[in-house]
């Protein structure tokens, strides 16, 4: 399987989720897959793979919460904000 990024022929405004945002290669087949499908497609491998770790006791709900505080904080810091 071959993946090509987002294809640079189509225009697409920022609030256009169905532009294609890829294209998949697989033998002499070629299928775009738009934004939408993207975005659903990691929620559900997100699910997944939490509810796995849950499930099988690796990780608590609590921790798994503090955690994403902690990268919500990590990532979306604002410029006034020091180290």
């Amino acid at each position: 399987m071959t993946l090509f990024s987002r294809n640079k022929k189509e225009k697409s405004s920022d609030k256009d989720y169905s532009a294609t945002a890829m294209k998949m290669v697989i033998g002499d087949e070629t299928r775009e897959v738009s934004f939408n499908e993207l975005v659903l497609s990691n929620n559900l491998a997100q699910q997944a793979l939490v509810r796995l770790l849950i499930n099988k006791k690796l990780i608590e709900p609590d921790e798994l919460m503090e955690m994403m505080e902690t990268v919500r904080k990590d990532n979306y810091r604002t410029p006034d904000q020091a180290d």
